[in-house]
């Protein structure tokens, strides 16, 4: 099992206590094929209500997304809630507006009750940042929007002078400070949550990919190279990596995963790092590539979305920087010295997705970008769902997984979409 080289992984505490490799045969009321925020959550969910779940993941826990992201704990969807209001009603909206606060309560909450070492939580806010009028336009209205319809008066929109103050850049012409974000280590949340299962003795068994799964009397069986698990039920919450292994094949189509890259720099030096980022919490800008930054530390962490393939390439990594060093000129001399990525689950409504296969099988994925903390309660509610609950999900509830229409040119396509966009955005659209 290689694991990327990454600053979080760097920087992580050890987690031990997970079992190698799965052998012979177990039994457990509940399987969960995924070691990521959306099956650990749904694992912790499983055992506070008396069950038995056991969780097995192809490489290990957080190795995937949940180990990669950049930390930013947010109530957002890829989709706007005023969208969500023109097209589903004000009802919906807010329902999905509510679901997104809990969502972060949930983070919140878990980082609490198991006292997550080195998870850093911090509800510190977002600035969205805007980069153009027309985009600060659209900002101040959706504002608006958020404080007449949802009652949301906490967002704030401010000029040029006070976002170039608080982010240290000139890049931008205003944005809109939410303060119901927070930023998070990742991968120590994640293997914060596994030890809480541990401790509970749930097992995760590591590199243990599960090769088939079908339906075998009153439950299911669990086939994995070495070993087989029989359960009443099976959760499958492999996100952006359901390629990996062939149970999850019936949800593998729901999903386009899309390359999103980290770089973070040296340690900045007091002076320079006391005028970036002056309220130590997340941004993000309104280009449709969108760009992202925060501290961590002393360090700048600067990530993007982009088509990178299926693996890293130091000309992704190498635009990356050139766009960090754009922003904040007064970066130019200071050193890269982590670079890696990681693969966001997009779906084609923008919108997660949760439901269930058939009576024994329930599925979560897609979270487009925005996994931590809906991850985190979506995992809760899938377990809930498994057991014959029926909780509102608003948009998210599917009876079956969305699949994307001519998958098998997906890449081409993701590639396409993603030089217009870039395109789009040079010319200032």
């Amino acid at each position: 099992m290689a694991w990327p080289s990454s600053l979080w992984a760097e920087t992580a505490l050890p987690l031990a206590g997970v079992s190698p490799a799965l052998e012979g045969e177990h039994r457990a009321d509940v399987a969960i094929v995924g070691a990521g925020y959306t099956g650990l959550a749904a694992a912790l969910r499983l055992a506070e209500r008396g069950l038995k779940p056991l969780v097995i993941d192809t490489n290990g826990v957080g190795w995937g997304a949940s180990g990669r992201n950049g930390g930013v704990v947010s109530t957002k969807y890829r989709v706007s809630l005023p969208g969500v209001a023109r097209s589903h009603g004000i009802d919906m909206a807010r329902r999905m507006y509510e679901l997104g606060h809990e969502a972060v309560e949930t983070v919140e909450r878990l980082v609490e009750t198991h006292a997550i070492e080195g998870a850093d939580f911090r509800l510190c806010g977002n600035l969205r940042c805007a980069h153009n009028e027309v985009s600060l336009a659209s900002l101040t209205a959706e504002a608006a929007i958020m404080r007449e319809q949802f009652g949301d008066r906490s967002i704030r929109v401010l000029s040029r002078s006070e976002t170039a103050d608080e982010t240290g850049s000139q890049d931008f012409v205003g944005g809109t400070l939410t303060p119901h974000s927070g930023t998070i280590h990742p991968l120590n949340y994640a293997r914060g949550l596994a030890r809480a299962l541990i401790a509970k003795g749930v097992p995760i068994f590591e590199a243990t990919p599960a090769l088939a799964a079908r339906r075998e009397g009153e439950g299911v069986r669990v086939e994995t190279p070495s070993g087989s698990i029989t359960a009443r039920h099976l959760l499958i919450a492999t996100n952006g990596y359901s390629d990996l292994a062939g149970a999850s094949e019936p949800v593998r189509r729901a999903v386009i995963p899309f390359r999103s890259a980290m770089v973070a720099s040296e340690p900045l030096g007091d002076n320079l790092f006391a005028t970036l980022m002056t309220e130590r919490r997340s941004y993000s800008e309104t280009r449709r590539m969108m760009r992202w930054f925060r501290p961590f530390g002393n360090r700048m962490i600067f990530g993007g979305r982009g088509a990178f393939g299926k693996s890293d390439s130091p000309a992704a990594f190498a635009a990356l920087e050139r766009a960090m060093r754009r922003i904040f000129p007064q970066l130019e001399g200071a050193a890269v010295t982590h670079r890696w990525s990681g693969l966001v689950a997009m779906t084609l409504d923008s919108t997660p997705q949760v439901g269930r296969l058939d009576e024994r099988t329930a599925f979560a994925l897609g979270y487009n970008g925005t996994g931590i903390a809906m991850a985190s309660l979506m995992g809760a509610r899938a377990a809930d769902l498994l057991l014959g609950d029926k909780p509102d999900l608003a948009l998210m509830a599917t009876a079956r997984p969305k699949t994307v229409p001519f998958y098998a040119v997906r890449e081409p396509a993701v590639r396409l979409v993603a030089g217009w966009y870039h395109f789009l955005d040079a010319i200032g659209r």
